[in-house]
């Protein structure tokens, strides 16, 4: 495990956190249960914002419904504002989740503020920051989604991240080819950050994780987990999706570091 630990100097007096989930692609609010009753019973106010698309049935991606990045990143900043008024006493954090992430960034470098940051496998999709060159992205970038978002009007089931806004999945191809995202990249990120990455995680490998932490967060801002096999309690995962269902340690370590605590490691297994 890489542990890379600041200080937040919290006082032991302070109002425990509202922290606000921001969902992966193509995953309603509702899988985030887990997450939000295991925050609560901690102690924090937890709650998982509504995915675009994958909500109401009524108001998916089509031809006639589009939005991009900053439409999400413009959800993510009316949830923190309703979260201030509703709870003023309280810090606010932000904890995004794979695309969640990417937008929780993209809220904080277009002026967003919360007093934390949290992404767990967050990454920007680049293809050279993936193992073989990233052959898949540079063909979903490349090919299949700009080809069907041009013949659907936006992009269909069975494709990775269906249905997906034609704008918003375009401007992931962009970043799939380019590296570039779809919102300004400097100045860096200033706000108090966790950043996790997830052990073998093909849709957010170590060093995606790590060169999304490197290009868009100042250094002295950022407390780096990585969340290692050997970590994961029994019955638990640290897959890119299923973590989710049992989020007990990220939880754990995400408690721990806005505490400015050490996150433990979880014993080394011994051969039997």
């Amino acid at each position: 495990m890489q542990t890379t630990l600041g200080t937040n100097g919290r006082s032991s007096g302070e109002p425990a956190p509202v922290v606000l989930i921001s969902p992966a692609m193509a995953i309603g609010s509702r899988y985030y249960r887990p997450v939000v009753a295991a925050f609560e019973e901690a102690g924090w106010d937890a709650r998982a914002l509504t995915r675009r698309g994958f909500e109401d049935p009524s108001v998916t991606a089509g031809r006639g419904r589009d939005w991009a990045y900053q439409d999400e990143i413009d959800d993510i900043a009316d949830a923190v504002a309703a979260a201030r008024r509703e709870r003023p006493d309280r810090p606010v954090l932000l904890l995004g989740h794979s695309l969640g992430a990417q937008l929780a960034a993209g809220y904080a470098l277009t002026g967003g503020a919360v007093d934390g940051l949290i992404t767990v496998a967050g990454a920007l999709p680049y293809h050279r920051h993936f193992p073989y060159g990233g052959v898949h992205l540079v063909l979903m970038g490349g090919v299949i989604v700009p080809a069907l978002t041009a013949v659907f009007g936006y992009l269909p089931r069975p494709a990775f991240g269906g249905p997906g806004a034609r704008t918003l999945m375009r401007e992931w191809a962009t970043m799939a080819r380019s590296g570039r995202p779809p919102f300004p990249t400097a100045p860096p990120i200033g706000t108090p950050s966790l950043v996790v990455s997830l052990d073998d995680d093909p849709l957010a490998p170590r060093r995606a994780v790590e060169a999304f932490a490197r290009d868009l967060f100042a250094p002295g801002t950022v407390t780096r987990w990585h969340y290692a096999d050997h970590e994961v309690p029994a019955g638990a995962s640290n897959d890119h999706i299923r973590w989710v269902r049992s989020p007990e340690r990220v939880v754990s370590a995400a408690v721990d570091w806005w505490a400015g605590n050490q996150v433990p490691p979880s014993p080394t297994p011994t051969a039997p």
